[in-house]
């Protein structure tokens, strides 16, 4: 879930993605200290991003989790400039059984409504979590969490499916895990965005002091804040909500904004690269772009005309061996992202190559083999392709990186593509709902570890629902799940990567990076563009 992009040349995203995702790195020490003096402020941040829900059960998006690190806590955090969880609202953590992750948290916290946060409110959250399953939610990342249960008020202790889950410190630092006040939130229930306002529910570095959704939120520093990201470097924040990328570049050249972040477009940041009043700054980036394939409606699909598995597959193979990545990532995003050839990106444990190993030549079309591979599964006549794309949730170039996806197959010979766009309010529910025989999406990691880009999107067709299920692919994915020596377990994340290749349940294209514009003396805003993909507002200062 979390994103994005950089700006420079793609040898700078892929050695920033390399020497930070995964590893801590230096940054502000937790207890409560401070990261920088409070400095003039507010901080002025601009987005075109949406903000779906405040409450933390009620959405599974960018734009609302970036709220959501500001005014609320979790467990395990990552301090800014790393990606490793460390204790956050906990004192400590482990393992304490093979199936047992043991947390125990500080005492004496308080919600800025004056409430005890406690072990309470952790167990409420996470059972909340599950028990609304909201469809816009991240329940799902807490498939393998089987109970939660608190000794203590000041001891939790989560109960895992799985013996050794390598993820379950991410997951306590992930969108499903933000801490709510039991005394405020319904346990069966979203709760609206001005409830939680009004009832002052907040445990962050920032409480909220005023709120128009989706046009302006005005943040005010929390003095009792006690978690690992320490004082904020500013006393106060805005954010401002753009509908156009443009005018979010209009303003932060302007002055108007002392941070553009999510979504300039590829065009827009080599411009403002060339501006003297800002600077560009270039972050480890976990997104990615691909393309879904509905295993039911998709050409010979099992529940379309002429269903046939084999011919499913060819159809498949022969788009991976004509798609051209590098074409895309210069000609659309002008570097901004970079060819994706596995589904794992460069720069987490056990990234491969798969696509490139399997498709094409050596990463570069292939339209003999396109040619071959449906010629062998018996498909002569040209195949009509219902391509999907959506042009506001992933940036305004999507158009155009589609419109090259259409123009690279058509060029073929072998296909006919009719391209369509749809709105993401209802792109989102359409494609998950077999509307879309073949569809655009992209990732935003929820953590930093490979396992984000397999667990969620593979076994039983994942959050996708693409129909797509093969049970020795579940088999590896949960080995590299479960597997503690890291040696082993990177062997068994390459292996899941070389089996999806051969099914091809979606399509990789492009990774990203983190791109931010910034004014003129604004400072720390390349302290959080690291590999934990949060950006905190408490680490700027002008």
């Amino acid at each position: 879930m979390a994103l994005k992009k950089k700006a420079l040349h793609g040898v700078i995203a892929l050695a920033g993605v390399s020497a930070l995702a995964l590893t801590a790195c230096t940054g502000p020490s937790g207890g409560g200290s401070s990261s920088a003096p409070a400095a003039g402020g507010p901080i002025a941040y601009g987005t075109t991003d949406k903000v779906t829900a405040l409450d933390p059960a009620g959405s599974y998006d960018n734009g609302s989790f970036m709220v959501m690190n500001q005014i609320y806590s979790f467990l395990l955090n990552s301090k800014p400039g790393g990606a490793e969880p460390v204790p956050d609202l906990a004192e400590s953590s482990s393992f304490t059984a093979p199936t047992e992750y043991t947390v125990k948290l500080k005492s004496g916290l308080k919600w800025a409504n004056g409430h005890t946060l406690d072990s309470k409110d952790v167990k409420f959250s996470f059972d909340r979590q599950v028990a609304i399953n909201d469809p816009s939610g991240p329940a799902s990342l807490l498939a393998n969490i089987v109970s939660v249960t608190t000794p203590d008020a000041n001891t939790v202790v989560f109960k895992s499916k799985l013996a050794n889950d390598q993820t379950v410190p991410f997951i306590l630092s992930s969108p499903a895990a933000p801490i709510v006040d039991d005394e405020v939130f319904p346990a069966d229930k979203v709760l609206p965005d001005d409830e939680i306002i009004k009832a002052k529910a907040f445990y962050g570095q920032y409480t909220i002091d005023s709120y128009k959704k989706n046009e302006l939120v005005s943040l005010k520093a929390f003095p009792d804040y006690k978690g690992v990201l320490g004082k904020p470097a500013n006393d106060a924040a805005t954010i401002k909500y753009y509908a156009s990328p443009t005018n979010l570049k209009l303003d932060i050249q302007q002055g108007n904004l002392d941070v553009a972040f999510r979504s300039l477009s590829a065009t827009d940041v080599d411009d403002l690269k060339k501006d003297s009043k800002v600077k560009v700054l270039v972050g480890p980036g976990g997104e990615i772009r691909y393309i879904t394939f509905n295993f039911d409606t998709m050409p010979f699909g099992t529940k379309a005309p002429g269903a046939d598995p084999a011919k499913a597959l060819a159809v498949r193979q022969a788009i991976a061996n004509l798609v051209d990545r590098q074409a895309i990532a210069d000609q659309v995003y002008k570097g901004t992202y970079l060819p994706l050839y596995s589904n794992v990106p460069s720069g987490f444990l056990g990234a491969n190559e798969s696509f490139k190993d399997a498709y094409g030549d050596a990463g570069k079309p292939s339209l003999d083999k396109a040619k071959k591979v449906l010629a062998d599964a018996g498909i002569t006549e040209k195949v009509a392709l219902n391509l999907q794309y959506n042009p506001d949730h992933y940036g305004g170039s999507s158009g155009d990186e589609y419109a090259m996806v259409k123009e690279q197959m058509e060029k073929s010979g072998l296909f006919t593509v009719n391209l369509q766009s749809t709105e993401w309010v209802t792109y989102t529910k359409a494609s998950r709902a077999d509307e879309y025989p073949l569809f655009q999406f992209g990732w935003f990691p929820d953590f930093s570890d490979a396992d984000n880009y397999l667990t969620p999107f593979f076994p039983k067709g994942g959050f996708l629902n693409n129909h797509y299920n093969n049970d020795a692919v579940n088999e590896l994915i949960n080995k590299e799940l479960t597997e503690a020596d890291k040696s082993a377990r990177e062997t068994a994340i390459k292996d899941v990567q070389n089996a999806l290749a051969k099914d091809i349940s979606t399509l990789p294209l492009l990774q990203g990076a983190q791109v931010a514009v910034v004014g003129s003396g604004v400072n720390g805003v390349d302290k959080t563009l690291d590999a934990s993909f949060k950006f905190r507002l408490g680490t700027v200062s002008k």
